[in-house]
């Protein structure tokens, strides 16, 4: 029961869901929520390091690589 909880707490902090939609989705699709929403904040966790590293491969725009007009 304690797992049920933490997936009703994990789904209304992180996901914006209510008590009453978590409560409600059959047990598979609500398993799969937390899953795809634990991957989606890994992803961005990741994405953020990575930027914070300079390694995002964006280019900062110089007088050389500036599109033409």
């Amino acid at each position: 029961m304690q797992n049920v909880y933490e997936q009703f707490f994990f789904l209304q902090y992180s996901g914006g869901w209510s008590l009453t939609e978590a409560y409600n989705l059959p047990v598979g699709l609500r398993k799969w929520f937390v899953e795809r929403l634990i991957k989606q904040l890994k992803d961005e966790k990741e994405a953020m390091e990575s930027a914070q590293k300079g390694n995002s491969g964006a280019k900062t725009l110089t007088k050389r690589n500036q599109p033409k007009r």
